[in-house]
Formats: C-alpha cells, sequence, structure tokens
C-alpha cells in the first residue's frame, strides 16, 4: 500500500493539495511461489526437528546430574555405614581399655579412625548438597532421581538406535533448507512484476475546482548479473557449508557411538573385578573383627582391614553409577530418549 500527500501549507498556503492511494500486487513468475512454499516448508521442519535435537541435548544433561547425584548418594551411604561401624567398635575399645584388656593407644587410635569418617562423611553430604542444587535448577525439582539398577545382562553392541540421530536429521534438513533457498534464488532471476492500482485527488487551489483520476501502473524490473550473482554465490556457499557439516556430524557421530560403546563394555569389566574385590575386602574385614574380638588380632590390623574394606564399597558405588553412566552416554550417543 502506497500513500502519498503533498500540500502548500508551509510555502504560499494557496490552497494546493494532492493526495494520492496506491495498491501494489507482485505477480508471481512461474515457479516463483512453488519454490518460495518450498523453502518456507524446509524451514518449518527444520525448526521442528530442531525443537527435538534441543529435547535430546537437554535430556543428556540431565541423564549426567541424575547419575553424578546418584554416585554421590551412595557414596554418602557407604561413608555413613562405615561411620556407625567405627562408632560401634570406638565404644567396644573404649570399653575394653576400661577393663584392661586393651591399651589406651588402641582407645585413641579407634577414635582418631572414627573422627576421620566423620570429616570425610561431612565432605561427602557438601558435594551431595552442591550436586542437588544443580539439579534443582536444571529440573526445577527436589525430589532425587529414581534410576534403574545399571545391568550387565546387555552387551554394547545390543544397543541400537531406533531411529536417524535427532542431531543428523537436523543437519539433513538443513541440507535440505539450502538446496530450496538454491531453487527460490534459481526461479527468482528478477523480482516479480507489480500491477499498481492508484487513487489521486488533486487540488490546485486558488478556487480551482478539485480533480480526480484513477490510475493503473505495471512494473517489470529487469534481473542484471550485479543482483544475481551475489544471491546465487551465497546460495550456494550456504548450500556447501551445510553439506560439509552434515557429513562432519555423521562422522562425529559414528566416533561417539564407537567410543561410547567401547566405554560401556569397560565399565562392565571394571564393575565386575571391583564387585568381587569389594566382597572379599569385606569378607576379610569381617574375619578379622571376629579375630579381633576373640583377642587374636590387633587393633591397627583391624582399622586397616576396615578401611581398605569401606574403600571398596565406595569405589563399588561409584563403579555401580560409572556404568549407569556409561550406558546413559551410549543411548545418548544413539540418539535414544530416556
Amino acid at each position: 500500500m502506497e500513500l502519498n500527500h503533498i500540500n502548500d501549507r508551509a510555502h504560499s498556503n494557496a490552497g494546493r493539495r494532492e493526495t494520492e492511494v496506491g495498491f501494489v500486487w507482485p505477480l508471481w513468475l512461474p515457479g516463483q511461489r512453488d519454490a518460495r512454499t518450498a523453502a518456507a516448508d524446509a524451514e518449518l521442519k527444520l525448526a521442528d526437528i530442531g525443537t527435538e535435537a534441543a529435547r535430546l541435548r537437554v535430556a543428556g544433561q540431565v541423564r549426567e546430574a541424575a547419575w553424578r547425584l546418584s554416585a554421590t548418594q551412595a557414596e554418602v551411604e557407604s561413608v555413613a555405614a562405615q561411620r556407625q561401624y567405627l562408632q560401634r567398635l570406638a565404644g567396644d575399645v573404649q570399653r575394653r581399655v576400661q577393663t584392661g584388656d586393651l591399651a589406651r593407644s588402641d582407645a585413641l587410635g579407634a577414635r582418631a579412625e572414627l573422627l576421620e569418617a566423620q570429616a570425610l562423611q561431612n565432605e561427602i553430604d557438601q558435594r551431595l548438597q552442591a550436586l542437588r542444587a544443580q539439579w534443582r535448577t536444571l529440573t526445577g525439582l527436589d525430589a532425587m532421581p529414581d534410576l534403574p539398577a545399571p545391568t550387565t545382562s546387555r552387551a554394547p553392541e545390543d544397543l541400537a538406535a531406533s531411529a536417524e540421530h535427532p542431531e543428523l536429521r537436523l543437519a539433513v534438513q538443513a541440507v535440505e533448507r539450502a538446496r530450496k533457498r538454491v531453487d527460490v534464488v534459481s526461479a527468482s532471476r528478477r523480482d516479480p512484476p507489480e500491477v499498481t492500482l492508484r487513487y489521486r485527488e488533486e487540488a490546485p487551489g486558488m478556487g480551482e475546482s478539485t480533480q480526480r483520476g484513477i490510475g493503473i501502473g505495471f512494473r517489470i524490473p529487469f534481473g542484471t548479473d550485479g543482483r544475481n550473482t551475489p544471491l546465487q554465490a551465497a546460495a550456494f556457499g550456504d548450500l556447501d557449508v551445510a553439506e560439509t557439516t552434515e557429513q562432519r556430524l555423521r562422522e562425529r557421530q559414528e566416533a561417539d557411538v564407537r567410543v561410547a560403546r567401547s566405554a560401556l563394555q569397560s565399565a562392565v569389566q571394571q564393575l565386575d573385578g571391583t564387585r568381587s574385590r569389594a566382597s572379599l575386602l569385606r569378607e576379610r574385614a569381617q574375619l578379622i573383627d571376629k579375630s579381633f574380638q576373640a583377642g587374636e588380632s590387633s587393633l591397627p590390623e583391624l582399622l586397616r582391614a576396615a578401611n581398605a574394606a569401606a574403600l571398596a564399597d565406595a569405589a563399588l558405588a561409584r563403579q555401580q553409577a560409572a556404568l549407569g553412566l556409561a550406558q546413559a552416554q551410549l543411548q545418548q550417543a544413539l540418539g535414544l530418549f530416556p
């Protein structure tokens, strides 16, 4: 729509004025409308796939935060159990010192181990609180995530992508959008012609009568190399960048899947070894504890065994969470939602 108005009020003020109202319609050239419609559809589809890819990225952040929180929570429980054991042991040692069965140095050693366990629990509690704050910031939830126990029954090769990765689909759609833009440029060698309908009212002033008229115009722009060459170069440049990005992303995704499968296999093997070691050290600590109660083992030997068992239990808790995180990272690499 066009609107023009001229008057001489600021000069001679003779009452002269001109008012013109016009409407302009572009006339699509053959193929222009279809090309632009296809380009718009490609843009909409790209936005939809982009939303899905963003959801997967957020899901990956939530997965990692949940498993980090689960690992720290398991470590807190392990340290708390060790502190309770050392507290009972310190009380038992103190009673035996009072009856003369043990030396005062044993009571001091047991008390020192208990204080160290309490300090370690406080440290891990602070880490847990920090992770909970991060979880609330990320998800808006106060509740702890209820995660399924990681399983070793499925091999890493058993997990496969059910569909194309959303990030890869996004790159493929970006290539399609770039192609549609090339089609638009190819179909628009020049701007579309325009038909104009105008109404004009002119008052000459000085008592003369007002003149009115209706006009029809037709505008045909020419497409020159100065106009078309930069547009074509930009469109083909965008297409080349999109195709290169897709190829690099496809290669990176394949590498990420291989790395994630290898990491999951390693986590499974480490979990088996850590579980066996923790079981052996826990049984050894129990045997030495019975021997200590019978007066056949020394307190330092018992404390070393209990400390080794506690460290093995904490390592087992961390490795179980590491296995869950490795499974989640493989699912993320395959483009699987939780």
